[in-house]
């Protein structure tokens, strides 16, 4: 059983990998294409990207083999000798129960420490990427974007004398109302020693330049816009082009939820929830005592009273105070006191953003926390749900199999999605978001396990019929004897 099993799994982890690894590509196909870069960076971008879709991967595979293995046992009627011969269902599983249990340990300790590397070195790479600037290749005929700022056009290369012919150069490096146009008959580009900048060398143009950046607005007329036109034989420019592939700064990403492991999540989580409530109470403090609706009175309650010579409650009466006033006295209170109350809403709104901050960072790692468990649990929820599959349906190789697996893991993924955007949200706790999956596939994996050790014909269609026509024949008894209860009530009351 082990063998057989762990064969299976062999492959289709790496057809899981495979498959998801391609996906992650395609989603960052713009930051790897026309970038020159050298393929020991292209080959350091694929094994973090494999790293990253093992989560993902594992259930799957793990679902597909156990799948395919009881699929196999039972469409050559091993499955079925062994019980014949004894041995009931459990027992058969037992070995690869053992076996996914290793599994799944050894999937948290890939999750809780080779992941968090490989997430920070994954993003701080594909972040260098996106910063590198593409390969220059001026293509024939059409408009060239490549170079920030600047739009050029050329229609005739000479790849061989390394000539341009019939350019066009758009500058917009200031903003396109003081773009610089520029034609030439010719032109060659060249690269500094140090590769950061590009020397454009133009022959035989004119330039025609806008001034109005130069002017004021408010010293001319709307109408007439200043511009400068130039003829030169010869031109240089020199544009700001790093070719270089420098690396995005590591220790940046050290602070994310992604980089930590369960004892660095679990001290974050506790001294930013320390900070939070410290930060709540003070803002209550002063919400309270100094700013909500002249209650800062409260705090000196008796030296006022004192100095009224009565209760504050008996002679502090607004309405009263308010209609002694003149009517231009009556509008400046009332405008300085909606003044005052849009001055504490606004406070109240950045206190609110202030605590989001830092509720936002508490669950992201509580999310990331939660995930490094549930990872493992699936792995073993996809096995007890695989494994009785397979033994009642009797189908091996990649046919139904496949098809089964890619059913559920649509299943579980948007299940997993929703509950991780639900506590993403805070619409669901943390943990309710995250263990939503499993608590939804495990009484599915006991209910496929329990009808499998039964022997209980589960996709038998003749038997799903005898239950409808069971359940049919009930109604109808039902409903009969409804019939004659309505009908005995009606002759009562007539």
């Amino acid at each position: 059983m082990l063998k057989h099993f762990l064969g299976l799994l062999a492959m289709t982890f790496m057809i899981c990998v495979f498959i998801l690894l391609m996906q992650f590509v395609w989603m960052h196909i713009k930051d790897l294409v026309g970038k020159g870069v050298e393929i020991s960076v292209l080959a350091e971008f694929f094994i973090y990207a494999v790293a990253s879709v093992v989560p993902l991967a594992l259930p799957l595979a793990i679902l597909l083999a156990s799948l395919m293995t009881f699929g196999n046992l039972g469409e050559k009627f091993e499955l079925t000798a062994m019980k014949a011969a004894g041995i009931s269902l459990f027992r058969i599983m037992r070995p690869l129960t053992i076996s996914l249990i290793l599994i799944c340990a050894g999937a948290f300790f890939f999750s809780n420490y080779v992941l968090p590397v490989s997430q920070v070195k994954l993003w701080a790479l594909i972040f260098s990427l996106r910063q590198k600037s593409p390969e220059l290749d001026i293509p024939q005929g059409e408009f060239y974007d490549g170079i920030d700022g600047y739009n050029i056009y050329v229609r005739h290369k000479d790849p061989q004398k390394g000539m341009l012919y019939d350019m066009m150069i758009y500058d917009y490096s200031e903003g396109f109302q003081n773009a610089t146009v520029m034609v030439a008959d010719s032109g060659r580009i060249y690269f500094t020693d140090d590769k950061k900048y590009l020397l454009l060398r133009l022959y035989s143009g004119e330039s025609f330049e806008n001034l109005d950046r130069k002017q004021k607005r408010a010293t001319r007329s709307e109408k007439n816009i200043p511009y400068r036109r130039e003829s030169f034989a010869q031109k240089q420019l020199l544009i700001d082009f790093d070719m270089e592939f420098n690396r995005y700064n590591e220790d940046v990403l050290s602070d994310q939820h992604v980089s930590k492991n369960v004892g660095e999540l679990i001290r974050s989580i506790d001294s930013v929830q320390v900070l939070a409530h410290e930060r709540s109470a003070e803002q209550s403090v002063t919400l309270v005592e100094s700013r909500y609706f002249g209650r800062e009175r409260k705090a000196n309650r008796k030296l006022q009273e004192d100095a009224l010579g009565a209760p504050i409650d008996k002679v502090y009466n607004v309405d009263s105070l308010l209609n002694q006033l003149t009517p231009d006295e009556r509008y400046r209170a009332v405008a300085a006191a909606l003044e005052k109350a849009k001055s504490q809403r606004d406070q109240i709104d950045y206190n609110s953003l202030m605590l989001n901050d830092y509720q936002r960072y508490i669950r992201r790692h509580e999310i990331e926390l939660y995930r490094k468990f549930t990872l493992a649990f699936a792995c073993l929820v996809f096995f007890f749900i695989g494994a009785p599959l397979g033994a009642i349906t009797r189908k091996g190789g990649l046919g139904m199999p496949v098809v089964i697996s890619v059913v559920m893991f649509i299943i579980y993924y948007i299940i997993d999605n929703t509950g991780y955007k639900m506590a993403r949200e805070a619409l669901w706790p943390s943990w309710a978001g995250m263990w939503l999956s499993s608590m939804v596939l495990l009484p599915i994996g006991i209910f496929l396990t329990y009808k499998a050790a039964t022997d209980s014909a589960l996709f038998n269609l003749d038997a799903w019929m005898k239950i409808v026509k069971n359940v049919k024949r009930y109604i109808q008894k039902i409903w009969i004897r409804l019939r004659k209860q309505l009908k005995t009530f009606a002759k009562a009351n007539s």
